[in-house]
């Protein structure tokens, strides 16, 4: 059997494992979301997983939907023990999506279940019609 000397005696096997970018390279990020567009909606899924319901608020303001979410970092954990790797997030996120400013508060649905949150945002006509494209003639020297 023929062994390898260590390096250092700081060596993480699993450090050195997760350093690589199979693991790292395009990491997840929070709030991953879907937008799919119907008729008359459009249906918005984040997964959320961890979450509480009560510690999700969505709002609209200024013709932007945004949703906060938080997780408290200040659970007490009952193991004890040093972590090799921590990826979930702890702590509190938001992302805004642009609704338009016809849409109010009362026309969104929302649910969240098995951490994942569901919304339903109608499609509102804008009352001020943008103007028509004009072009501008190119001329010959």
């Amino acid at each position: 059997m023929m062994m390898m000397p260590r390096r250092n005696h700081e060596f993480d096997l699993l450090g050195e494992m997760f350093r690589d970018p199979f693991f790292t390279e395009g990491e997840s990020k929070v709030m991953k979301t879907d937008i799919k567009e119907k008729k008359d909606k459009y249906l918005i899924d984040i997964d959320l997983p961890g979450y509480e319901k009560d510690n999700i608020k969505i709002e609209v303001e200024n013709g932007y939907l945004t949703v906060h979410a938080t997780i408290d970092s200040n659970k007490e954990e009952k193991e004890e023990g040093k972590y090799v790797r921590k990826e979930r997030y702890m702590g509190s996120c938001s992302r805004s999506f642009y609704v338009g400013d016809e849409v109010k508060e009362d026309d969104i649905k929302a649910s969240f279940k098995n951490g994942m949150l569901k919304i339903e945002v109608p499609k509102k006509e804008e009352t001020e019609k943008l103007p028509d494209k004009k072009y501008i003639q190119i001329d010959d020297e």
